[in-house]
């Protein structure tokens, strides 16, 4: 054996292993949400757990896309805007992430995504609601796998069944989220002939309503025909049975809720046969992810998934489904995976809006089921409500 021989064939061997090492190197996911500090912190557990559940799901258990493993990347906000802007860039700076999944307040979130314009990163969100994170303030940058206000309210419209007999009031938290809502449900209205009495809005964290709630009761009791009191309050406080104790129907006003976390749902057993329309509740899809999270789920944690827990999934499912279809991982090659691409979820087929990077999916009519054997009450399915079915204003246009 000559020197070049051997000289060639320790090259060889450098090139192979340094192919190897190269083929070994993660692809970095940074999830950017708030897990200290706040009430909020249930959802951003959740949404971790889905996160992580919908990787092991959509690579068969192996954790690795295109040969190489994905690691995740926590990042806590502590839900506070400045140091959620802090974590996201030193997330695609410093710790050189492909992309970047989050956060769990609207508000918080909201000002996310001019730093991923800067750093030219994509940001999934999710699961925060606003419909202004893939409106004006959006950019290119911007997907969105959580649903937005505008599904909630007009799916809450069709459950209400409006017509010129009903007058609503609402009730909703003085942020992005419930802003975003109410102005969602008051389109969700136009046209129906419901009429929109009058709007509560409170700080987050309230835990007494009844100043706001005897407002409402006084502006809707002397209308002739259905009353309603709508509540769109994302955070605690039990604003719902605060406001029954008080006795609305003794006005003939009803409370609608949409639907909520599952350690929410036992405030709901004070309204059985209340109707309204829920994001994700574990009975109501009918596939296969469904199936695989809530056996999964129960199995490892004794519990059903929630809420947040398919929204993390739907997330993770989007991420891998965009990595195995881009021509490359560069930006511009993801996002043109990604605009119009559809995958599946625990909630079935979801599609990004090529206009704005909105996921549109479906929702569910509730009604509520008391079942004594059931800790919670059981949003029960009336039926499903398809994308088709909802007019979902274009966010972000240009």
């Amino acid at each position: 054996m000559t020197l070049r021989t051997v000289l060639a064939g320790a090259a060889a061997l450098g090139l192979s292993m340094a192919s190897a090492v190269f083929a070994q190197e993660p692809v970095k996911i940074a999830l950017i949400h708030g897990i200290s500090g706040h009430s909020f912190e249930v959802f951003s557990k959740q949404a971790q757990t889905g996160f992580e559940l919908g990787i092991e799901y959509a690579t068969g258990g192996t954790g690795m896309v295109k040969g190489q493993p994905i690691e995740i990347i926590h990042k806590d906000t502590q839900f506070k805007p400045d140091v959620a802007r802090a974590v996201l860039a030193e997330a695609y700076g410093d710790d050189e992430v492909l992309l970047a999944v989050g956060a769990t307040s609207s508000g918080v979130t909201k000002g996310l995504l001019p730093i991923a314009e800067e750093y030219e990163k994509i940001l999934i969100v999710e699961p925060a609601v606003a419909d202004s994170l893939t409106g004006p303030d959006g950019n290119r940058y911007i997907f969105k796998t959580s649903r937005n206000s505008s599904m909630d309210m007009q799916a809450q419209a069709l459950a209400l069944k409006p017509d010129e007999n009903l007058h609503v009031a609402t009730l909703a938290e003085d942020y992005a989220f419930g802003r975003d809502g109410i102005t969602a449900f008051k389109a969700a209205l136009d046209g129906t002939g419901a009429n929109l009495v009058t709007e509560e809005y409170i700080p987050q964290g309230t835990t007494d309503f009844t100043a706001s709630a005897e407002r409402i009761f006084n502006a809707l009791k002397d209308k002739d025909g259905r009353k309603v009191i709508l509540i769109y309050i994302a955070g605690g406080g039990d604003p719902m049975g605060k406001i029954k104790a008080m006795q609305p129907e003794r006005f003939g006003i009803e409370i609608s809720m949409g639907g909520h976390i599952l350690p929410v749902l036992p405030t709901y057993k004070q309204v059985p046969g209340m109707e309204g329309a829920i994001y994700y509740y574990y009975e109501s899809p009918q596939n296969e992810v469904n199936d695989w999270l809530v056996a999964t789920h129960q199995e490892r944690f004794d519990s059903p998934p929630d809420f947040f827990t398919a929204g993390g999934m739907a997330a993770a499912l989007a991420v891998v489904k965009a990595l195995e279809t881009a021509d490359d991982w560069e930006t511009e090659a993801l996002i043109e995976a990604m605009e119009g691409m559809s995958w599946e979820t625990p909630k079935g087929t979801m599609t990004f809006r090529p206009e704005d990077h909105q996921a549109l999916q479906s929702m569910y009519h509730f009604k509520i089921r008391v079942d004594e054997g059931v800790d919670w009450a059981i949003p029960e399915l009336v039926r499903e409500i398809t994308p088709e079915e909802m007019d979902i204003p274009l966010g972000r246009t240009e």
